[in-house]
């Protein structure tokens, strides 16, 4: 059973992000910082921070030792996850499902590992769940995260064309009401997503994740390892990432009119995506690859583990359903540990 001091432990990783929150909250009415600037703190956590903390998570990670079935069990969740929502998005035919895609498969798939999954799981099933969750965010870097940012690049350029499109036809119609000349169409999917591939070859989060992986395999295997004047530098800008990150999350709470700025209907919603609908798939996948015992109770705690707040962070960069994503990770970290608590003894039985 979790002992008193490890749940101390859970709070001590809790309190800092809270903080960091509130300060963003505070200076936003204080009127500290304009919207302008509050973007461009999160554009900076998006560029710049998370990369570094990503290059670092990748490069510090030893390859040649990774759990690979509780990595299949994993990515075996997440492929569920993506054929779930592709199912729902055909049945659903609305226009454009895939800002709804993208939102719904971080709900249901990428938890807060660093910061609560290690001290909560530790707690609970001691030092070996700490390697496991280490795995599991490195392949968040390497992977998913590269999925949720091409996705979003996706929608971004195909926004891009259909805006450009109609506006090309707007001109063309008021510049002659009698040409005959027909309405232009939209690019071909193919000419988006090769623009859109362009974008994410060209993005610092790209460099991190394939940098920190080709390292990793070098400094592992050689024994080898960064020089400290090179890892420091990193690691300065770094350190902030997660911390700037909450303080975003902060702001964007001060500049709406509502705690829940999504509204109820859609927190709840966004609450059983991340603490009953994640769990449930990680179910599915982990019996599938044949998980079992410490293991498979491990892979479920973990998913039901509190939205991650780089969600938030590219959500906003985006400005693909912020709101939703906000509130996912503030009420999330809140429910987080009765939640865990609740699996941990469930699972136990």
């Amino acid at each position: 059973m979790i002992s008193w001091s490890n749940l101390y432990r859970v709070a001590e990783a809790m309190a800092p992000l809270y903080a960091a929150m509130a300060l963003g909250y505070a200076s936003v009415k204080a009127k500290a910082f304009t919207a302008e600037q509050c973007a461009g703190i999160n554009h900076f956590v998006a560029v710049f921070a998370c990369p570094l903390l990503i290059f670092r998570m990748l490069a510090s990670n030893d390859p040649y030792a990774m759990n690979l079935r509780f990595l299949a069990a994993d990515t075996l969740q997440k492929l569920l996850a993506l054929a779930g929502i592709a199912a729902w998005a055909r049945l659903a035919r609305r226009g454009n499902s895939l800002p709804w895609a993208v939102t719904l498969f971080s709900l249901l798939t990428l938890p807060n590992t660093v910061i609560m999954g290690v001290p909560v799981l530790r707690g609970m099933y001691g030092a070996m769940s700490e390697t496991l969750m280490v795995q599991i965010v490195v392949l968040q870097f390497a992977l998913w995260y590269i999925v949720v940012v091409f996705l979003l690049e996706y929608n971004k350029a195909t926004n891009a064309a259909a805006a450009d499109v109609e506006a090309q036809n707007s001109a063309a119609a008021n510049a002659d009401a009698s040409s005959s000349e027909t309405a232009r169409e939209p690019p071909p999917a193919s000419r988006i997503l090769a623009t859109a591939v362009k974008k994410i070859l060209k993005l610092p989060n790209t460099y991190g994740s394939v940098l920190g992986f080709i390292w990793s395999l070098i400094a592992f295997r050689f024994d080898i390892r960064l020089p400290a004047i090179i890892d420091n530098s990193l690691s300065i800008l770094s350190v902030s990432a997660v911390g700037l990150a909450m303080f975003s999350v902060g702001t964007f709470m001060a500049r709406r009119k509502r705690f829940i700025s999504c509204g109820y209907k859609l927190a709840l919603g966004a609450m059983v995506a991340r603490f009953v609908l994640g769990p449930a798939a990680m179910v599915a996948a982990s019996l599938a690859v044949g998980l079992r015992g410490v293991l498979l109770r491990v892979g479920i705690v973990q998913a039901a583990l509190p939205l991650a707040v780089l969600s938030f962070v590219y959500a906003e960069e985006y400005n693909v359903h912020p709101d939703i994503m906000s509130t996912g990770v503030i009420v999330g970290i809140f429910l987080s540990v009765p939640i865990t608590l609740l699996y941990y003894v469930v699972l136990d039985l």
